[in-house]
């Protein structure tokens, strides 16, 4: 059985956020656990992102929102672990004015190396953290693929998307095209 790692940003994606709303509805969705969802360190999210992926198995997906972005590109650089793609919705522009600098700082020098798996990016028009511009770029830098939605702000649970089937229907089509199996 294939299995999705919720990789949550900053807050931990709240009761009523898709991320959260898939795992309850989902039981091969787990959440990872870092040490704080509210003063993210980025090596003790890399420590989390690891166990969670050990537990999950080789062949699992992540499943990033915002600042777990750019948790997916650091851990990809860093960790030994292997996971078989990456869905990475609202990559943050840590220069951006909206960025969370002083809860986040261990997060702004992200790699630009291309990841070592399977990645799509799903972008929003008017995400107030990351431009549709930025998120192109980071897509093309991780060798990811890229899709731009319609104004969705920043596709979390200020959007009003309850569970998100659009997002749902994206993460099974990109989880589908990958070869798990090895």
């Amino acid at each position: 059985m294939r299995r999705f790692v919720i990789l949550p940003g900053i807050g931990g994606s709240g009761e009523w956020h898709w991320q959260t709303l898939w795992e309850r509805s989902d039981p091969a969705m787990r959440r990872f656990r870092p040490a704080s969802w509210d003063a993210p360190v980025l090596e003790q999210w890399i420590d989390a992102l690891d166990e969670a992926v050990g537990e999950a198995g080789p062949s699992c997906i992540l499943v990033a929102h915002s600042l777990a972005c750019l948790l997916v590109a650091n851990w990809s650089a860093r960790s030994n672990l292997a996971a078989a793609g990456a869905f990475l919705v609202s990559v943050p522009d840590p220069q951006s004015a909206a960025f969370p600098v002083q809860a986040a700082a261990s997060f702004t020098a992200t790699p630009a190396a291309p990841l070592r798996f399977p990645s799509l990016i799903v972008a929003s028009g008017n995400d107030p953290f990351g431009s549709v511009i930025y998120q192109r770029c980071r897509a093309k830098q991780w060798a990811s693929r890229f899709i731009e939605l319609s104004a969705l702000g920043h596709i979390n649970a200020a959007s009003a998307l309850g569970d998100w089937p659009e997002g749902l229907r994206l993460l099974r089509e990109f989880a589908d095209g990958i070869d798990w199996r090895g």
